[in-house]
């Protein structure tokens, strides 16, 4: 047994903690049933560097799809080639209007306690704009990921990569073919890039990039696949970090199957966990406990659930590293 998952056996065994550990036990049963696992990343997990253990467990096929919101797909290569020129705030909370705007006028962006540099966002843009181009004329449709992807595959930012690049979980996903779906996407540097090159007339069109509703198809017909519906798969599992739409967006394929295509036997999702520190208010789905779910037909009464109130920075690589036997 690894020295994390024995101390978690050990010490966590009351509260947050202890569904910390149920969770990972279920998450771990589950792969051993032959389950595939959607990981959904809300918030900045990216700018986080959840990608140092995120990575590893794409690589050891722990993960099988991801649903992200588009800051988490494209900050996770902005730390890749310039993570020596972020500005990391210790002390954020004591920041001043004054000391925000001084950090806007010297070119950061800033997540919490990170700062990110604004020339990385335009020096990937050249690359995107390139791409998006050749895409348009040639008729092709592909997810915001896909051009991502397809730079890190052409190595053209090997020389400039600044950190491990076994710690980017893009660079991970990339080289597994792995499926990412970025609901919302527009709402991210990259898609407000692609927006304007639109307007300006540097692109044709909005074509090149599929929307949302494309991607939702995408997603149904993955699940499809893996659910064990018909015998196909065995399962597919969803875990959440965080709220917001890359969760509410996936975890809606079963309602959708069920009353939008018919299947009355469709298989509800086989495991589920969030980790989030939203709480349990009137119409917040963030903080929505896991039975709410059954009532919209995406869990089942039997499903097993797990929700764990806490900071996803630093639970989420705890019940990945257990599952890892770190």
């Amino acid at each position: 047994m690894g020295a994390i998952r024995q101390f978690m056996e050990h010490h966590y065994r009351h509260f947050n903690a202890r569904e910390t550990v149920a969770a990972a036990k279920g998450y771990e049963a589950f792969l051993g049933r032959g389950g595939k696992m959607l990981v959904s990343l809300a918030g900045a997990m990216s700018t986080g560097e959840l990608g140092i253990i995120l990575s590893r467990m794409i690589r050891e096929e722990k993960v099988h799809a991801i649903s992200c919101t588009g800051a988490n797909l494209e900050e996770d290569v902005f730390n890749l080639v310039a993570h020596n020129e972020y500005k990391i705030v210790p002390d954020w909370r004591a920041l001043s209007a004054d000391m925000e705007k001084e950090l806007f006028e010297q070119g950061f962006n800033r997540v919490t306690d990170t700062c990110i540099p604004e020339t990385v966002m335009k020096n990937l843009e050249g690359r995107l704009l390139e791409r998006w181009r050749k895409a348009s004329k040639n008729g092709v449709r592909q997810l915001p990921a896909q051009y991502l992807f397809d730079i890190l595959r052409s190595g053209e930012l090997k020389p400039y990569y600044q950190i491990d690049p076994r710690h980017s979980w893009m660079l991970a996903a990339a080289e597994a073919n792995l499926p990412v779906w970025a609901p919302g996407w527009e709402d991210s540097t990259t898609g407000n890039m692609f927006a304007a090159h639109v307007m300006k007339g540097d692109l044709p069109n909005h074509d090149c990039v599929l929307p949302g509703t494309a991607q939702f198809a995408g997603v149904t017909t993955w699940y499809l696949e893996h659910c064990g519906y018909q015998g196909k798969g065995s399962g597919v599992g969803f875990f959440q970090i965080g709220g917001g739409i890359p969760g509410d967006f996936a975890i809606c394929v079963t309602p959708s199957l069920i009353v939008d295509h018919g299947i009355e036997d469709i298989p509800f999702w086989g495991y589920f966990c969030q980790i989030s520190d939203a709480m349990t208010s009137y119409g917040g789905y963030s903080g929505a406990v896991p039975n709410e779910k059954i009532t919209w037909a995406k869990l089942d009464k039997d499903t097993p659930k797990y929700m764990i109130q806490s900071d996803a920075s630093i639970v989420a690589p705890l019940i990945f590293a257990y599952v890892l036997n770190d």
